[in-house]
Order: structure tokens, then C-alpha cells, then sequence
């Protein structure tokens, strides 16, 4: 019997926005991987919320409990969009869902904030719909 690799980075299927976005008016299911403050700054309409990571004094950890909060509101065979603030957070938690035998997940390139720059969000500034990324550097 053939031993299944585990799935990598460079297995998951990534999207851009436009595709996303028509994924979605066909069904996919949008599920957004940012933290809880994210999501509540703005968020794509009927988004699923379950952050694939933490922020902690001790700095970023991976949410213990994300595929089991996952399993609890979709099915391994659903088809998924997965989508972070840049895209860095949905890819590897794609790489996590693929892993757990999801069948169909995407990674929205860009994430939120490509979704926001495309004008998906409404009409308010991208400033106002935005917030800065906690899991990546400040640049000077």
C-alpha cells in the first residue's frame, strides 16, 4: 500500500480575487483565517471566521483547535475558498485542511486586502477596511 505525502505549500492551489469572487457567487464556502479583531474590522459578506493564528506576548502560535472548529462547520468535501490579510496565514492553512483531508481549498491570493483593493468591499477607504498585518515585520 502507498504511503500518502503529506501535502506542502506548493500543493495548495492559490486564486486571485477575481476568481475568488466568482467561486464564490457559485457556492464556495469563504472561510477567513484572520484574527477575531480582523474580522471585525470588515469582512467578506457571510464569511466563516475561525483564525488559523494567534497573537500572544510570546508572539504568533497556530490555533490549537482550528481544525476541529473547522470540522464542526464544514465538510471535507465542501469547496473553500481560505483567505488571511496577505495571504501567508490562508496558504498554511490550507496546507493544514488539505493535510486533514479536505478535498477542495483555495487560497485567495492577496487575501483580504487584495479583496479590498479590487473594490469588493464597499465603499468605504480601504484605510477604514483594512488593518496591518500583526504576523509580518513592520517595514521602515
Amino acid at each position: 500500500m502507498e504511503e500518502t505525502k503529506p501535502k506542502t505549500i506548493e500543493d495548495v492551489e492559490t486564486v486571485d480575487v477575481y476568481t475568488a469572487q466568482g467561486f464564490l457567487s457559485t457556492g464556495h464556502r469563504y472561510l477567513d483565517v484572520r484574527t477575531n479583531e480582523e474580522f471585525a474590522k470588515s469582512h467578506v459578506e457571510d464569511a466563516l471566521n475561525i483564525p488559523y493564528m494567534f497573537q500572544t506576548d510570546e508572539g504568533r502560535v497556530i490555533n490549537p483547535d482550528f481544525l476541529p472548529q473547522v470540522a464542526s462547520v464544514c465538510k471535507k468535501d465542501e469547496h473553500m475558498i481560505v483567505a488571511c490579510n496577505a495571504g501567508g496565514r490562508g496558504s498554511r492553512a490550507c496546507v493544514d485542511l488539505l493535510n486533514a483531508g479536505y478535498e477542495h481549498v483555495a487560497n485567495m491570493g492577496g487575501g483580504y486586502s487584495a479583496w479590498v483593493d479590487a473594490g469588493f468591499a464597499g465603499d468605504k477607504s480601504p484605510e477604514d477596511l483594512k488593518i496591518a498585518c500583526k504576523f509580518r515585520p513592520k517595514e521602515n
